[in-house]
């Protein structure tokens, strides 16, 4: 009997992923990819961008590094193990799994309504839809995602097809606005000025919160864990962020060479005078596609992930997409009955997500240390380790400045 269990792990190791199972490892990719490039992603960068300039470059470069090893080490614990990060939680901890989901949820509904509002905003600027009549469609597109047969598969497709999109687009208006690209990549090493508060906010956006475990979480589901496929895991994981980078990058390209020209942004909306400087009309309506496709993106990746930090991988498929229809459902009347989350909400849950990514962080790391049963006998690396540490010092300066953000909002 051993000989044979040998044989058939053997076989598993050295079978090539089939076309549906290298869909879902991008759809998981892809998944945490566009979890991050939200409404708020856009904002900031183009934010930062006016502020900064040109030395911008570097934080998004040190933001990319640093979001590579927590990404890599969470993609490594889970993926390996087949567990959830609630599930791995409860196994160190009993109830520190469904803490950790209390605070997801708190999260996810609030930052959801902010998403589903700028899925409104998005189709305003696409063909001038009234923006809550924009947003109840695109929420109710989410809910037919997850109601399909096979909500998995569409999921996948979904994520991977707009993101492809949002890159696209946002390229062409980097072309088209002619960014000082040589200046940009001098600034990435040798940057004119540091801003420690534009670095601390885009690790923060890239993997806070609910997004630290998008794509983790999908990737169980997609049948691709344990030892026998480390190499997809860490591929899956550096090359999530990598998309994640590239949208960042080229984003701030777009929005770089309109600045360096010398136009002014609308105050109210800097992103889409961007674009629309950049390209015109066509440039306004491409914005209104990339912000849409961001928003809602964002919607199916915020609602994904914080059910299953609801469930366990015993709860059947079904009740999984119920469950998540139901949240769209109650995020998007919460949208309809207060036009938008509020400002003082938002950053109470911004908050939240500076303590999650700390919280289960450590919990990632204690089972990559000490776990080994929880890896089914894996010897994890020691150099990944490491750099998983020196990130992880990191978000504890994170989550402290989130507790003193949260002091300061409620005093």
């Amino acid at each position: 009997m051993e000989d044979k269990t040998t044989e058939v792990e053997a076989a598993t190791r050295q079978a090539p992923p089939s076309a549906q199972g290298r869909t879902a490892l991008l759809g998981a990719m892809f998944l945490m990819a566009t979890s991050a490039i939200g409404p708020g992603f856009i904002t900031q960068t183009t934010g930062f961008t006016v502020k900064l300039g040109v030395a911008f470059a570097f934080a998004i470069v040190v933001s990319i590094l640093v979001d590579i090893a927590v990404q890599m080490n969470v993609w490594r614990v889970i993926g390996v193990s087949g567990l959830r990060a609630n599930e791995l939680a409860n196994r160190l901890t009993p109830g520190l799994g469904w803490a950790l989901a209390a605070l997801i949820l708190m999260g996810g509904l609030v930052f959801n309504i902010g998403n589903i509002s700028g899925t409104g905003l998005g189709t305003d600027a696409m063909m001038g839809l009234d923006p809550t009549i924009g947003a109840v469609l695109s929420a109710a597109l989410a809910i037919a995602i997850f109601l399909v047969k096979r909500a998995g598969a569409a999921l996948d497709k979904i994520v991977i097809g707009l993101g492809l999109v949002m890159i696209v687009l946002t390229a062409y208006i980097a072309f088209t606005s002619g960014p000082p690209v040589g200046t940009a990549l001098k600034n990435a090493v040798l940057p004119e000025q540091i801003d420690f508060l534009a670095i601390t906010t885009l690790i923060g956006g890239t993997v806070g919160g609910y997004i630290t475990y998008a794509g983790a979480h999908r990737l169980i589901e997609s049948g691709r864990t344990g030892p026998e496929h480390v190499s997809e895991i860490t591929k899956g994981s550096v090359l999530g962020i990598m998309v994640t980078g590239v949208m960042r990058v080229i984003l701030f390209l777009a929005v770089l060479g309109v600045v360096h020209g010398g136009a002014t942004l609308a105050a109210d909306n800097p992103a889409a005078s961007a674009f629309e400087q950049a390209a015109g009309q066509f440039g306004l309506r491409a914005f209104g596609i990339i912000f849409w496709a961001a928003a809602i993106t964002s919607v199916i990746g915020a609602s994904y992930t914080t059910v299953s930090f609801l469930t366990t991988q015993q709860t059947s498929a079904r009740v999984r997409s119920l469950l998540t229809v139901g949240f769209i459902v109650v995020c998007t009347v919460l949208f309809l009955v207060l036009g938008k989350a509020p400002v003082k909400l938002l950053i109470f849950a911004g908050g939240f997500n500076g303590l999650i990514l700390p919280i289960g962080f450590t919990a990632i790391l204690w089972v990559a240390w000490r776990r080994r049963d929880l890896l089914r006998g894996y010897n994890y690396p020691q150099w990944l380790l490491g750099i998983g540490v020196l990130a992880w010092l990191l978000t504890l300066w994170l989550g402290w400045q989130s507790i003193t953000g949260l002091q300061a909002l409620w005093a």
